[in-house]
């Protein structure tokens, strides 16, 4: 389900405020019934009228990208730095946007689509969906640093969830450990700072899984289209 201001901003050339205006002023119509209510939820579903006209429905898509270094996790960037959109839209002619977002350094498992309703799914925490991430750290790595990570640490001001944590290879001699990290939760810079809370410096960060969804067959700054059946089963995970 969408706000229909929402739903109405994301398929037409109507801005958000002016779908709001034409809610208040009794020109939307959901099934035939005026609407004049801010905040009214729709489904994909629905069908709804502006003036009269049926708002035009664009084509559901879903891409699983592996998110290359250098490049931005929005659909545009003031810097005019690459973005993930535009990896995209080299190739396919899709209006899509990316569910969350990566750090600018960060490489790995990128979703992007147009269905506001699955993104607001699979990135809202309570659903507790993992992410897997794959770090190479520069710092002390001992089972007390592992049990701290998995029980929690302090964040900006907050206990983080509870983590999955494994080691994947350590360097004694130069203090550098390879290690993977699993978490449901999506705050900024997250993974940097739950390192750096036991003293450790992530050196490089790749997002390897979400949810079932891995990158595995996928050059770094390739993507593909996701299957019907791989978008019902997240569709499954969300609820």
């Amino acid at each position: 389900m969408e706000r229909l201001q929402k739903k109405i901003a994301n398929n037409s050339s109507y801005s958000r405020r002016k779908a709001e205006e034409l809610i208040l002023d009794g020109n939307v119509k959901v099934n035939g019934v005026t609407i004049t209510e801010l905040g009214t939820k729709v489904s994909d579903s629905d069908e709804i009228t502006i003036n009269n006209k049926v708002l035009y429905k664009e084509e559901k898509v879903y891409y699983l990208l592996n998110k290359p270094k250098g490049t931005v996790s929005t659909c545009s960037d003031e810097k005019d730095r690459r973005t993930v959109v535009d990896i995209i839209k080299e190739k396919e002619n899709s209006n899509v946007y990316p569910v969350g977002r990566l750090d600018f350094n960060t490489t790995g498992l990128l979703i992007l689509t147009n269905d506001g309703e699955l993104a607001n799914f699979l990135m809202h925490p309570r659903n507790k969906i993992n992410k897997t991430y794959v770090a190479k750290v520069k710092g002390t790595t001992n089972k007390q640093d592992i049990l701290s990570l998995e029980n929690g640490v302090i964040i900006d001001g907050q206990k983080t969830s509870p983590a999955k944590v494994q080691i994947l290879k350590l360097n004694s001699k130069s203090d550098i450990a390879k290690v993977s990290l699993t978490i449901y939760e999506g705050r900024n810079h997250q993974v940097k700072k739950m390192f750096e809370s036991i003293g450790g410096k992530v050196l490089e960060l790749k997002r390897s899984d979400y949810g079932f969804l891995t990158t595995e067959g996928l050059k770094v700054g390739d993507f593909r289209r996701l299957t019907i059946k791989e978008v019902k089963k997240l569709y499954g995970l969300s609820k």
